[in-house]
């Protein structure tokens, strides 16, 4: 994650450096446009208008024109400072006034519109940035093979990829409107755009957000149906009416009108672009961990292994096991026989889970009994009978399989839903291993999986918290201050 955050910061130097030379390549020279008033006579005639600096020596009129009703000014600066350009009809009579200053890089500013020298340039450095930055993440996350998937940082790659990739597409339609039409798409609507990141991304996704609920909470209805109505079987559909108020909730707050002062107008903004920030980060989270957790499921790793880690978990108390267990047994039976098939390789098998308090037996001894009964050699299963956690499952192997051998590739076979995970927890206790996922009933999935998401996130507690803080400083400020 260090070296893709270098990545990301390297981007962002190479792209002010360019910004910057492009500005200078460009020279002093600003050209602004200024929306002239409803005149009751027709459009304004050039020769007809007078603009004189409020106070000389700051900026210089060089050239003047009237398009569609704006009025095109070429400026050139002159000295820091501040003036106004006083814009007067024939007449004499004042019809606008433009602020307008000029810093000690000799950058103009138009107060009006906040338009100012270069400022396509920043755009399009932005923009850029954004569209790097969606690329870099991506490509690590499509980078991220085998064992190398499992990791909290592939979860973030493709959640704020994701984010990336649309902040793209919205900045380069702000880019695109301020070139064509900088008078009407001022770089004071584009800025808040850019603060308001996070809220174009709710609306955006809002449609899938819907669709993923409906089918979330449907599933959920026939879970509990078939598993009864306790509050672990209606997590998905907790989680579903939450993201459907959240998204009412700011959809509610963007349309409402307000009237009040400036500043009470930003701590609205700030508060709206705030509580965007934090919903996307979830949604960007939940992505993430979703897709993650789907290619985990779906990986077929190489018929090259030599152990494989049998993830044990509840069963019946004559011994037996549930269908859950038992495909996760089978799971591994089956790659087990492919391999012995197409290579001739004997995997040694090593159920795993101890014995729980209402338990007959370890879990890992009653799923040896089962591989017996599926005919396979006593010699080849070497049970872990002590782990009473995914963590502890293993470790404990890890350690049976430093006493077997020096070096060897390993698998680990549970359930769809749970390999993503599991392999996180793997790579926690410094064991190399791919996952294979056993298949589940559809409607036991999507709510199980909903848990798997909030445990990971729950484990990676503090840097969720630190990037959470970190992208509600960012846009907040970005709404209060600019």
């Amino acid at each position: 994650m260090k070296q893709t955050a270098r990545q990301v910061a390297i981007c962002a130097v190479i792209l002010a450096v360019l910004c910057l030379g492009c500005r200078m390549v460009a020279g002093n020279a600003f050209l602004t446009y200024h929306p002239l008033p409803y005149s009751e006579n027709g459009d304004y005639q050039l020769e007809s208008l007078k603009i004189m600096p409020e106070e000389q020596g700051i900026v210089r009129v060089e050239t003047v024109e009237v398009k569609n009703r704006d009025l095109v000014l070429r400026l050139w600066p002159e000295h820091e400072g501040r003036t106004y350009l006083l814009i007067q009809d024939e007449s004499g009579e004042d019809i606008s006034l433009i602020p307008v200053s000029v810093d000690a890089f000799m950058t103009i500013y138009n107060g009006s519109n906040d338009n100012f020298t270069g400022d396509a340039f920043v755009l399009a450095a932005v923009t850029l940035f954004w569209l790097l930055t969606g690329w870099i993440m991506m490509r690590q996350f499509f980078r991220a093979k085998g064992y190398r998937l499992y990791r909290y940082a592939t979860v973030f790659y493709v959640g704020f990829g994701i984010f990336a990739l649309v902040a793209f597409a919205v900045m380069l339609a702000v880019t695109l409107q301020h070139i064509l039409d900088p008078a009407e798409y001022g770089m004071i609507m584009a800025v808040s755009s850019i603060s308001g990141a996070a809220r174009s991304f709710m609306n955006l996704t809002a449609p899938l957000v819907l669709v993923f609920s409906i089918a979330m909470a449907v599933s959920n209805l026939i879970l509990m149906r078939h598993e009864g109505k306790r509050t672990a079987n209606a997590l998905g559909l907790i989680i579903s009416v939450l993201l459907v108020l959240g998204e009412l909730l700011g959809w509610i707050w963007g349309w409402q009108d307000f009237a009040g002062s400036e500043w009470e107008n930003r701590l609205r903004n700030t508060f709206e672009n705030v509580y965007a920030t934090v919903f996307v980060y979830f949604e960007c989270m939940l992505a993430g961990t979703m897709i993650c957790g789907l290619k985990a499921a779906r990986y077929e790793p190489k018929p090259d292994r030599d152990f494989i880690i049998i993830l044990g978990c509840w069963f019946r108390k004559d011994g037996t096991l549930p269908p859950l267990l038992r495909g996760r047994v089978d799971r591994a039976i089956a790659f087990w026989r492919k391999q012995k098939e197409q290579t001739g390789k004997e995997a040694v098998l090593i159920p795993s889970g101890g014995q729980g308090k209402n338990e007959s037996m370890p879990e890992a001894e009653a799923m040896r009994r089962y591989m017996l009964d599926q005919g396979i050699p006593d010699s080849l299963i070497v049970p872990e009978t002590q782990s009473r956690n995914t963590w502890e499952n293993m470790a404990f192997s890890k350690a049976i399989i430093e006493k077997m051998s020096d070096a060897g590739k390993i698998l680990f076979a549970t359930t769809n839903y749970h390999v993503f995970r599991s392999g996180i927890w793997a790579d926690s206790a410094g064991l190399q291993a791919e996952g294979i996922g056993s298949r589940t009933k559809w409607w036991y999935w999507p709510n199980a999986f909903m848990r798997e998401c909030i445990g990971l996130m729950q484990k990676s507690w503090k840097q969720e918290l630190f990037l959470l803080i970190l992208f509600v400083a960012l846009y907040g400020a970005l709404s209060l201050l600019l």
